[in-house]
């Protein structure tokens, strides 16, 4: 149990480095903010929907699947295209998420879902650095598998939801042309990603 210790310090560290990182569910976690401070907790459990079953996946010997040039193109061209389609919507609803409080017009619950089961990127992460972590968790048996899931997902939810509850609790002050600025450089942000990801999918086949 003592050599436990140091490696689920090295989840908790390595797993907090990969959810501070700006992508495309933090700019999501943002622009849902702006309703609910839950904004965060709901993406988390959107997100640990998707990862959950692919931890268990790798768990069971399925890592090389994520790894599958075919599977990374699917993805990668569905996934990007479905990120530009939130970004223009969220484009859309910027005057009336800032001027009468209305929300962008996507579930949180679903946006974390999406943004982790479309995103060739999380599923590579997973199939190297968290296989990686997988594989040293394995021996110490099924328990501390679970107490890995749920670490890992507690990363997750400790910052997702400390960014809703701040953006939540700050953004009345930041006045109506920054916050129409915010969810400008956030939709732009995410088609960035959503375009990243269809011209990493047509290079993958050309």
């Amino acid at each position: 149990m003592t050599e436990f210790i140091p490696l689920l310090a090295s989840v908790v560290f390595i797993s907090f480095s990969g959810v501070m990182m700006p992508g495309p569910m933090f700019a999501v976690t943002l622009a849902k903010s702006y309703k609910t401070p839950f904004a965060g907790t709901w993406i988390s459990l959107g997100h640990a929907v998707v990862e959950v079953p692919v931890i268990l996946l790798i768990y069971f010997g399925f890592a090389r699947f994520f790894e599958n040039a075919a599977v990374q193109v699917v993805l990668s061209l569905a996934g990007g295209a479905m990120i530009i389609f939130m970004a223009v919507g969220m484009f859309r609803a910027r005057q009336e998420v800032v001027a009468h409080g209305r929300d962008v017009p996507y579930n949180a619950f679903v946006a974390g879902m999406v943004m982790s089961a479309l995103n060739p990127f999380f599923l590579l992460w997973w199939a190297t650095v968290g296989s990686m972590l997988i594989m040293k968790v394995t021996p110490f048996g099924v328990s501390a598998l679970v107490l890995f899931i749920i670490v890992h997902w507690l990363c997750d939810l400790v910052w997702l939801s400390l960014i809703s509850g701040l953006v939540y609790k700050t953004h009345s002050w930041w006045g109506g042309r920054w916050q129409l600025w915010v969810f400008i450089l956030n939709s732009l942000f995410l088609a960035g990603f959503g375009g990243w990801f269809i011209v990493s999918g047509f290079k993958s086949i050309f």
